[in-house]
Order: structure tokens, then C-alpha cells, then sequence
């Protein structure tokens, strides 16, 4: 990287207001002042081309920094409010960290449309109405099932994007009697965040599976690279599409993300989507949140395990009985890890590494 051709790269502070971020983040976009970076990162410059960086771990627990352009994520902004049919001085509303693409997206959007998002992020009293926020499923989950002020919030806004995290046709379903409009986002940081709604790839976005169902995705909205590990992102670039570590498939013209590439396991041998394991058991067991994660055995090779947050009991033998017939005998799960919370990266996914470690304390 020449030197000639860098640019001094800022850590936002957490101790900024909106409006102060706004205004640090519309230089950084204009390139009228320093990038700025969301996230923990040691890089103190940049090449020029990239305004905004935010370290990601991803669901592989692989600590990354993203370098995106001001125009892959004005692109992104102006993609989503194309969908949405967002008109100048619509307003969002700020439900998610800054630390996330997805928080920072609504500070972007509202650039475009020239209001200031309403900080909702520790907000005391009745939230206001708004136009648009953006959420994840654990938020709509919790909204539902108890958080009357966040219901009132979601059901009064024209649209909710919600994304992070894969959202289960029973919740989605939940939010739709009670009159919230959902639209379901899929995309990640490398993307500037949700690129498909509704299965649909917004505008300037291509998307396509490889043929071992690999989503690929191609476009404006793509990031410049892993600023630090540069061989890695070109990697994932092949002839222009960005390889994620999702599978999933294209029925009529849709995308159906089934899960990550690296979600199995090998039990018994036998493939068993860890995905596939949590999809089944959070709709026949509603109350409780699951994560399926592998454990290394000897007799096994991959051991199947379960992770329970949930303030109901859960008979083990029921649920050891369901995923064997759902399964098979390698879908029987050979232990259970009972938690408070199940712990995440980022938002809304489940730090899947973490459990192996709390399991392995556990066991000591």
C-alpha cells in the first residue's frame, strides 16, 4: 500500500453524540476529514478509497477489519431506501450497537435522507414513533413476548428490517398477526450489510450458489478488503463475486439461506446441520433458545451438543427422542449445557467457539 495514497483513520468515540457521529461520519464519507473505525483495530491509516472500518468477528469467531468505500455504503443506503420507498424526511430509529454494519447503516440512511435517527439505544420512557428501524430477531422475540414498549415501537413503523441472525417462520409469523411489517435482511459487514430483502437482491447486487451451494455475491455494495489480511479477502473474491460462508439455494428467483458451510458436523458419520438442529427444536419447544454446537469424540469423531437458555424446564429425554426422529440416532444429542443466555458475537448470532469452552469447564 503506498503511502502517498493513505488517509489518517479515526476511532469513532463511544462517547459521542449522534449528532457528533453523524457529523464525523458524513466527512469521513466525503472524504473531507479522517475514515473512522467501529470496533477495536490496531490500523492507524488507510488507502484512500475507504471511509469507513469495522472490525467484525463473524459467526467464525475470526477477529476481522472490514474496509468499506463511501460509496459501497451510500450505494447500500440509497439501495435500501429504493426497496423500502423512503422519501426525504423519513426518519429511523437507532435500536442496535454502533459496533455492528447494521447500527451504522441507520446513521447512513439517515444522511441520505436528511434527518438524524432518535437514539432509542438507552432511551428512557415511550419510544417515538419513526418511519423504519432495524432490529434482530432476539429484539422481535423479546418485543413479543413481553417488551410492550418496543412492540408499540415496531408495530407503529411503516417497515422493520430484521436481520442478523436467521429468523424462524413461527416469530415471523407472530410479528405479522400483530400487524408489524417485516422485512427480512441477509447480508454481512463485506456486503455494507443487508444486501437481499425478502430473498431479493436489492438494486446494483447480484447474488448466485456455487455449485456446493456457496452464496456468492457480487456488486457495488461489496467492501474493498480485510485491512491487514489482504490474501485472505482475495480469497473470497472469485472473478468479481464475494464468497460467503453461507450455503443456501435460488427458488423462483429467491434466496433461501440454509445455513454456513461450516455448520457441520460429522457424528457417527453422518452430516448433521447445526443449523438444522436449532430450526427444529426452537418450533417444537417455543419457550426455551437452543444452540447446537459439535464437541471432539473419540467414539463420535463431532459429538452433538445443546446449548438451553429458558426460563422453562426442559425434559431431556423429550428432546432426545424428538431429534432422533427428526435425525436419526447421530441427531441424539450427547449432552446439554444449561445458561442463563446463550453467548453471542456481535448480534443475534451464537458464539458457537464460547460454548465448547463453557462445555470443557463444565466437564473439569
Amino acid at each position: 500500500m503506498e503511502q502517498n495514497a493513505q488517509r489518517e483513520l479515526r476511532a469513532a468515540n463511544p462517547d459521542w453524540t449522534v449528532s457528533e457521529l453523524m457529523a464525523h461520519l458524513a466527512k469521513a464519507l466525503a472524504s473531507d476529514g479522517p475514515a473512522l473505525s467501529f470496533g477495536a483495530t490496531s490500523i492507524t491509516h488507510v488507502s484512500e478509497p475507504i471511509s469507513v472500518v469495522v472490525a467484525t468477528t463473524g459467526s467464525s469467531g475470526v477477529s476481522k477489519s472490514v474496509g468499506l468505500s463511501a460509496s459501497s455504503l451510500i450505494a447500500s443506503a440509497r439501495a435500501s431506501h429504493k426497496f423500502l420507498v423512503a422519501e426525504s424526511g423519513n426518519s429511523w430509529s437507532l435500536l442496535l450497537p454502533l459496533t455492528h454494519i447494521a447500527g451504522i447503516n441507520v446513521l447512513i440512511r439517515s444522511l441520505e435522507l436528511g434527518t438524524e435517527p432518535i437514539d432509542l439505544r438507552n432511551f428512557k420512557g415511550e419510544y417515538p414513533r419513526v418511519d423504519f428501524t432495524a432490529i434482530v430477531p432476539t429484539q422481535l422475540f423479546r418485543a413479543i413476548n413481553g417488551d410492550e414498549r418496543l412492540l408499540r415501537h415496531l408495530k407503529d413503523a411503516k417497515t422493520v428490517l430484521v436481520g442478523g441472525a436467521q429468523l424462524t417462520p413461527e416469530l415471523h409469523q407472530q410479528a405479522k398477526n400483530l400487524g408489524i411489517n417485516i422485512v427480512t435482511t441477509y447480508g454481512m459487514t463485506e456486503t455494507s450489510g443487508g444486501c437481499v430483502y425478502n430473498g431479493i437482491p436489492l438494486d446494483g447486487v447480484e447474488i448466485m450458489t456455487t455449485p456446493e451451494k456457496v452464496i456468492a455475491i457480487k456488486g457495488s455494495v461489496v467492501a474493498k478488503t480485510y485491512l491487514g489480511a489482504e490474501s485472505l479477502w482475495e480469497s473470497k473474491i472469485i472473478d468479481g463475486w464475494f464468497l460467503t460462508s453461507d450455503i443456501g439455494r435460488l427458488e423462483n428467483g429467491k434466496l433461501l439461506v440454509e445455513g454456513r458451510n461450516d455448520d457441520i458436523l460429522i457424528s457417527g458419520g453422518e452430516n448433521i446441520s447445526l443449523s438444522a438442529i436449532e430450526i427444529v427444536l426452537q418450533k417444537e419447544f417455543p419457550g426455551q433458545s437452543f444452540a447446537a454446537f459439535a464437541v471432539k469424540d473419540s467414539q463420535w469423531g463431532d459429538a452433538l451438543h445443546i446449548a438451553v437458555s429458558g426460563e422453562e424446564s426442559l425434559n431431556e429425554e423429550e428432546v432426545n427422542n424428538f431429534l432422533a426422529g427428526q435425525f436419526g440416532a447421530a441427531g441424539k444429542p450427547k449432552g446439554y449445557l444449561f445458561l442463563p443466555e446463550l453467548p453471542l458475537i456481535g448480534i443475534g448470532k451464537v458464539d458457537r467457539n464460547q460454548l465448547v469452552d463453557l462445555h470443557m469447564e463444565a466437564s473439569n
